[in-house]
């Protein structure tokens, strides 16, 4: 049933993406009203024009079985952020996507499998949003649009070498969480799914994408997601799918449609204990191995961020290297079969 679902949607998602990017250059057109977020940024690109652990349980899902890559370059520690490569000039960045020119320092050293590991649900728990800031990078950074002084912690976080998602509110099933004002739903109209999502990519800049906070009942809607990737596409950002449902098409969509994306691989803190945490990233490292590259995902909770800090310093040593989502993105691209094949 799934797979015959799935390929309706992807037999329909060119001609819906290509309405979607039409329609949002027309709609962008329109919007030239204030930004009311803290930080005014550039609608397209997430360029600065001027200066609840809620949460729904994601699914888990099989490793991929994709090739072996190398690893960022800068050996974790204390020092870190020193150790980071030199930012490349804006010489070199023109005429990137905003997801390249976004992306975090990354320097990959040969036969070392790429760890992403991406903290959700920042920016509402100043000290433990400050705690995750402080972590050795790079981490990907996804914070709630709905957070204050988003505009001054995300600029902390690019500052410490970490990477930026928006994490954006969408539909869970069952009605019985709360995924945080301006969420995309299923029913809504392609204009109000663009302007709650232009609202979240409105309310800090330097991001690479968007992921899902919740949205299991939205993540599974083709109709939905098609007006969510063409706007992504039209900006230039990337799309990492929570899998917060194993009936998600949001990856497959995206695959289809050459938009750049990956998928969530495991889960850190489904039980938020140290040896549990502990237990993950052994499965993360097993999974790194195998793959070449895996995406992590855990939470601002304790356990987590004291794991995540006593585990960073011994990852050169096992032969791995921490790194964005980007650059887990950018491999995957290069060494996966054609978009339309996931």
């Amino acid at each position: 049933m799934q797979g015959r679902r799935l390929a309706v949607a992807i037999g329909a998602v060119a001609l819906a993406l290509g309405l979607a990017v039409g329609a949002v250059v027309g709609w962008h057109a329109e919007r030239a009203g204030p930004d009311s977020g803290p930080v005014a940024a550039d609608r397209g690109t997430g360029e600065a024009r001027s200066a609840p652990e809620s949460m729904e349980v994601p699914e888990p899902v099989s490793p991929s079985g994709e090739g072996r890559a190398a690893a960022s370059g800068a050996g974790p520690g204390g020092g870190q952020v020193a150790a980071l490569p030199k930012p490349p000039s804006g010489a070199d960045l023109a005429g990137l996507p905003a997801w390249r020119r976004h992306a975090a320092p990354f320097a990959p050293v040969r036969g070392r499998p790429r760890i992403a590991v991406v903290i959700d649900d920042l920016g509402l728990d100043a000290a433990r949003t400050e705690r995750v800031i402080e972590l050795p990078a790079p981490l990907t950074l996804a914070f709630l649009p709905y957070g204050p002084d988003l505009g001054a912690r995300t600029a902390r976080a690019r500052a410490r070498g970490h990477e930026l998602l928006v994490h954006v509110s969408m539909e869970p099933e069952g009605g019985s969480a709360d995924p945080g004002p301006h969420a995309l739903g299923v029913g809504q109209g392609p204009e109000q799914i663009r302007a709650h999502l232009d609202w979240a990519l409105g309310r800090f800049a330097g991001y690479v994408g968007i992921n899902n906070h919740m949205g299991s009942r939205f993540t599974s809607d083709p109709e939905g997601m098609a007006v969510v990737l063409g706007e992504l596409k039209a900006r230039g950002l990337l799309f990492l799918d929570s899998r917060t449902t194993a009936a998600t098409v949001g990856y497959a969509l995206a695959r289809a449609a050459g938009i750049p994306a990956a998928e969530r691989k495991v889960f850190l803190d489904r039980t938020p204990a140290r040896d549990a945490v502990d237990a993950q990233l052994a499965e993360v490292e097993r999974l790194a191995r195998r793959d070449g590259a895996v995406i992590a995902i855990g939470h601002p909770h304790d356990a987590t961020i004291e794991a995540l800090a006593a585990w960073f310093p011994g990852l050169a040593e096992k032969g791995l290297q921490a790194a964005p989502v980007s650059a887990v993105v950018r491999h995957r691209s290069v060494r996966t079969a054609p978009a339309g094949k996931p």
